[in-house]
């Protein structure tokens, strides 16, 4: 393989423009082709970041041959067949989150790129920038003792006609999936897999969840409350209490703009701030990753494992299990 990774892009939204821009600010990277849903779309994608090729099908832009990986941004439903096509065609992925709507579609995508010998990995962008991987070494050094409870919240005011992709239950639309997984994954991260999970939901008129609560229960008596809401703007920060001291994540928790806020039982307080600030929006961390494992010939990322992304979608499906909440392509629990 070349020194330098070359990318695809199958998608043409929002978020697919924020990868897009961050990409400038990764090392061995060359963003080379965009592949959208029509010509005019990809064209205008193209001529906003200087890129070479530009597809009016998603189908065309996994027959390239130039290109190493595809970073995939499509509404969630779209998730699993677009990168099985991806993966079909010898093309290595970077998915979007969630990896897929559910648990049997994650199983095959690993299976495929496993038999494909192809790297494939769940873009969860949280887990690989500097705040994070700052908290995890702070809750290692054990400064605030054992963790007995955490929460985390995320929320804000949305409508139907302001975005379906939320809240169309058919798009996979809801809070579970789009910003709950993140209070999800930081309690997997904190406090591990829970031994019992109680949950409840506000259904919108799709039938999706337009506000959903969830606490974990662990052997040890800690507990997580997860909170997910479309109905109110709430501040997005999570905090985890322990024995010896607390923490507590700022504003937009899960955005490398928060900071790490720690209390003592001693009285020491202290802020600490990233490591290192990023270019770009923060995704040029998960996509130097990415381009890494590629250079080095792996096929999964030791951070955002194989594992890790299948007890995520698991902890997912359990939720909706709880709650009742089927989207297009499961099958009943």
């Amino acid at each position: 393989m070349s020194k330098i990774i070359r990318w695809g892009i199958l998608g043409a939204g929002k978020i697919a423009k924020k990868f897009a821009n961050d990409l400038q600010f990764v090392s061995n990277a060359k963003l080379v082709a965009v592949g959208s849903r029509t010509q005019e779309n990809a064209n205008a994608f193209a001529a906003l970041f200087s890129i070479e090729k530009s597809y009016g099908s998603y189908e065309d832009l996994v027959k390239d041959s130039e290109l190493d990986i595809i970073y995939i941004a499509t509404p969630h439903v779209f998730h699993f067949e677009n990168t099985i096509m991806c993966l079909q065609n010898g093309k290595a992925v970077l998915c979007e989150k969630p990896f897929a709507i559910n648990e049997k579609q994650v199983l095959q995508m690993l299976q495929l790129a496993t038999e494909k010998n192809l790297f494939l990995m769940e873009a969860l962008w949280s887990s690989f920038l500097p705040h994070f991987i700052k908290l995890k070494e702070i809750l290692a050094e054990g400064i605030i003792g054992e963790v007995t409870a955490m929460q985390a919240n995320f929320g804000f005011q949305t409508n139907a006609e302001s975005s379906k992709r939320l809240t169309e239950r058919e798009l996979g639309g809801g809070t579970l999936l789009d910003i709950g997984i993140y209070n999800i994954f930081f309690a997997l991260n904190v406090l591990g897999e829970p031994q019992s999970v109680e949950a409840s939901m506000i259904a919108n008129q799709t039938g999706a969840d337009e506000q959903c609560a969830i606490t974990y229960h662990y052997a040890n008596g800690a507990t997580a409350q997860l909170f997910s809401t479309f109905k109110s703007n709430i501040p997005i920060d999570a905090q985890i209490f322990g024995t010896k001291g607390n923490i507590k994540l700022t504003h937009r928790f899960y955005e490398p703009s928060c900071n790490i806020l720690v209390s003592t039982d001693g009285g020491q307080n202290y802020i600490t701030i990233p490591t290192q600030k990023p270019q770009g929006f923060g995704y040029e961390f998960e996509a130097q990753h990415a381009t890494d494992c590629l250079l080095a010939g792996k096929t999964q990322s030791d951070n955002m494992s194989f594992k890790k992304s299948q007890q995520l979608i698991h902890a997912l499906d359990t939720v909706r299990a709880k709650i009742g909440l089927l989207y297009p392509g499961d099958e009943s629990y």
